[in-house]
């Protein structure tokens, strides 16, 4: 029996690892570990929750990713340089900016182990009511967004960290949030592929590590079923776009998805329907999760091959990037985070934002 786990990206409770997170994520195999607020008290002690997650690799190192933007949705709070909105931060018109800030959140991330920032944003915030991407997003047009996903995923690529677009096909010109409900679309595709594509096209091009699918439906993709669970929405993102890199799911815990259907028959839908890996904020619905894979795998829901088409492409993708993982010394660790410089940048960006924004008042 091949192993699932490597499927499957899980959350944990606490700031340390309790005994039945470590015996699940070392006896199934899972393939990572996504980390939130409630996972961070200071650079020392990610750091060795971190190495404690990576002493029970197999093979290869897990994944182990946050929601790293900048602006609202930065889970690590102290220590770490805190950035203005991507949206602010394009008002000063300069992509060298971008991969600036790239490699400042790059250095800070890795020193603590953290390998995959689940970023940048590649929405376009086209619907001012749209108050869940707003200020996530790089601009209101495609031109815009597109000019500065590049620099961002270059400033990734440059320091050694793994990034990922998000939320495919596009979540900015919705009115409901995914958190609670499901949102619909009603944009025609040849208007998508013309706006809502591009920066996803530019990401491609720039040979981004991930791309993640929104619980968002977009009807003239599949009137039925949200992206993250379509055929149709991953068939375009990998024949269309020439995708060929990892492609996960976003939290399969959000309600677009638990209103409409159980947790192992979601996370089975996921995978046969092309991507290659299912998210959970929490260890017992990634436990379900992959119950819900096994059960397809037994059944043959799900066939070999398209489990072991998935699970090759994780394995090359780690094969590439993780050689081996080399335990990180914490009392090391701080002397990466308050740099001179670092502050000096983020000083001399808040003054300019605050400049541009003076000059349109």
């Amino acid at each position: 029996m091949i192993q699932l786990g490597q499927l499957v990206f899980t959350g944990i409770s606490g700031l340390t690892l309790k005994e039945e997170e470590k015996k699940f994520i070392e006896k199934e195999d899972i393939g990572g570990v996504i980390l939130f607020s409630k996972n961070y008290e200071s650079p020392a002690q990610l750091a060795e929750l971190v190495n404690s997650i990576q002493s029970l690799r197999k093979e290869y190192p897990l994944f182990i990713c946050t929601d790293h933007e900048g602006g609202r949705v930065v889970r690590f709070k102290s220590h770490f340089t805190q950035f203005p909105p991507m949206l602010d931060i394009a008002r000063l018109d300069s992509p060298k900016l971008f991969f600036e800030v790239a490699t400042i959140m790059s250095e800070e991330l890795l020193a603590c182990g953290v390998n995959l920032n689940l970023a940048p944003v590649c929405d376009i915030w086209n619907n001012e009511k749209n108050k869940v991407i707003w200020d996530r997003a790089f601009g209101e047009d495609h031109e815009t967004v597109s000019k500065y996903i590049s620099s961002m995923i270059r400033g990734f690529q440059t320091n050694g960290i793994l990034s990922c677009a998000k939320h495919f096909p596009g979540h900015g010109n919705t009115l409901k949030d995914s958190h609670i409900d499901l949102p619909i679309v009603k944009k025609s595709l040849e208007k998508i592929r013309e706006e809502e594509f591009q920066p996803f096209i530019k990401a491609v091009k720039a040979r981004v590590d991930f791309i993640m699918m929104a619980h968002i439906i977009v009807e003239e993709i599949d009137p039925v079923l949200p992206c993250s669970l379509s055929p149709r929405a991953h068939e375009i993102l990998r024949d269309e776009l020439k995708y060929k890199g990892l492609i996960l799911s976003d939290d399969m815990q959000m309600k677009a998805i638990t209103d409409h259907r159980g947790t192992g028959e979601a996370a089975m839908m996921a995978i046969k329907a092309g991507s290659d890996i299912v998210e959970y904020r929490d260890m017992e619905e990634a436990m379900l999760g992959l119950e819900g894979l096994k059960k397809a795998q037994k059944d043959k829901t799900i066939k070999p091959l398209e489990f072991s088409d998935r699970l090759d492409r994780i394995e090359e993708t780690k094969k590439r990037y993780f050689t081996d993982y080399k335990v990180i010394y914490a009392p090391d660790i701080e002397k990466k985070f308050n740099r001179k410089a670092t502050q000096a940048f983020i000083l001399d960006l808040n003054r300019k934002i605050a400049d541009k924004i003076g000059q349109k008042t």
